[in-house]
């Protein structure tokens, strides 16, 4: 192998690597990008092994140069200052869009739907959807998935409908959403918190607050505060004999960590349905699936949700202690 083929291959291989650089540390998180990345990163050090092999006349007289020490010294000492990261190496990779993974994932199969999403290492949620009979995989159903208080407001989405008729198939969600965002409004102008704003229209409750961490990874296991997970589906297009389009459909699953259960299966709790209520506001109550529901029914084998748990921060800070 000659050694101009040897330095031209290292040459547009560390150009990929200078691309895909850039590119990671400017767009988001990306498995793809990441993978090229360090894939072509191996291959560049074995193009660097036979560089050298090809070159080694040329590398023998710089290894007896005083230059090369200079240069490991400064290599070491960019590579120390980067592993320490000071504030302003800090600053500089706060520029960047990529986070880190994604804290959720969704996945769409054959046999169903599989959201994950992991907040923090001590938390790790798996909802698994199991496909019905009706469950078509090259047209899966509309699907969101939210968490609420027990005082049945929103506190986060965690899955978003991807099209863009979105809120139209899965009113009861759009309706969460829509109150929420509306509080969230009303409390800005009061330069309020929401918190307050709730207590302000009904008596402070143990489970008014908004701050999902407060339910999801709380300080303390015994101030831990139960919270429900929602999904609602929709196939579009989904004739009934007694109806031409059947509605959504909405399941749920109480979660508690003060009596933490790993594996949980959601139950259907209705069907939306619009109405007016005597101020005449739009509202969307749950009514139980009637004779109008027949294949919307199994678009959903079961549902299971499954919680891996660590320690919760305070006992953490007391183990390392």
């Amino acid at each position: 192998m000659s050694q101009r083929f040897v330095t031209l291959l290292t040459a547009t291989s560390f150009v990929v690597l200078a691309v895909t650089g850039v590119i990671a540390f400017v767009g988001p998180f990306s498995l793809a990008v990441i993978g090229i990345h360090a894939l072509m990163g191996f291959a560049f050090v074995a193009l660097v092994v036979l560089h050298v092999a090809a070159s080694s006349r040329a590398m023998s007289r710089h290894l007896r140069s005083s230059a090369l020490w200079t240069s490991l010294s400064l290599t070491a000492l960019a590579t120390a200052i980067l592993w320490w990261q000071p504030q302003p190496v800090r600053t500089v990779l706060g520029w960047s869009g990529n986070l880190g993974p994604a804290l959720e994932r969704f996945d769409v199969g054959e046999r169903g739907m599989v959201f994950r999403y992991s907040p923090d290492p001590a938390y790790r949620m798996i909802l698994e959807i199991r496909s019905g009979t009706s469950y078509d995989p090259k047209n899966p159903p509309r699907l969101a998935i939210w968490l609420e208080n027990q005082s049945h407001y929103h506190i986060k989405t965690l899955l978003e409908p991807e099209l863009t008729d979105g809120e139209e198939m899965l009113p009861y969600w759009a309706y969460k959403v829509a109150g929420w965002k509306a509080a969230l409004a009303d409390a800005e102008k009061r330069d309020a918190s929401l918190d307050d704003l709730v207590d302000a229209i009904s008596s402070p409750t143990e489970n008014s607050s908004f701050d999902p961490a407060d339910y999801i990874l709380p300080g303390k296991t015994e101030s831990s505060l139960p919270y429900r997970l929602l999904i609602e589906i929709n196939q579009p297009g989904d004739a009934s004999s007694r109806t031409g389009d059947q509605p959504s459909l909405v399941y749920q699953v109480e979660i508690d960590n003060y009596d933490p259960r790993t594996f949980q299966l959601l139950d259907l709790v209705g069907y939306p349905v619009k109405k007016e209520n005597d101020a005449g506001e739009i509202e969307w109550p749950l009514y139980f699936a009637d004779e109008q529901f027949d294949s919307a029914l199994d678009l959903i084998d079961s549902a299971l949700l499954t919680i891996e748990r660590g320690a919760p921060p305070e006992t953490r800070s007391r183990r390392e202690e």
